[in-house]
């Protein structure tokens, strides 16, 4: 299972890309694998404020509806278009056509507090014994 090295993750499975003041966000391909094929993506709007660990939308597949939590504070700038329209994205590659959202960081010290790529492959370990 692909665990790219250069993005940070929650135990809830979502990723974020930090790249300064901001960061991409989406759900890791562990989440993809255990929900199956994606059929709908409910995301908050452009604008929106969001705090790390409140429910921020939505996953919905054949096999059931996911929330989706946000890794980290901030302010939305953009969220994903192309999985509205073409939800399978999320399925065909996670990390690169199928983020859902940008945000501008709100609190830049939160990054530390989210799992490096080693921490998150321990934790899928851990969750398979």
């Amino acid at each position: 299972m692909k665990i790219p090295e250069n993005l940070r993750y929650t135990k809830e499975h979502e990723w974020a890309k930090v790249e300064g003041n901001r960061a991409v966000v989406g759900i890791t391909a562990f989440a993809v694998d255990q929900l199956g094929d994606i059929t709908l993506v409910e995301l908050p709007a452009v604008g929106a404020q969001i705090k790390a660990g409140d429910t921020i939308g939505t996953v919905e597949s054949v096999k059931a509806v996911s929330d989706l939590y946000s890794p980290l504070t901030g302010k939305v700038l953009e969220v994903n278009a192309g999985i509205d329209e073409a939800p399978e994205k999320v399925n065909e590659n996670p990390y690169e056509d199928g983020w859902m959202l940008k945000i501008e960081l709100g609190r830049p010290d939160e990054v530390g507090s989210l799992l490096d790529a080693a921490a998150y492959k321990a934790h899928l370990a851990n969750l398979e014994e």
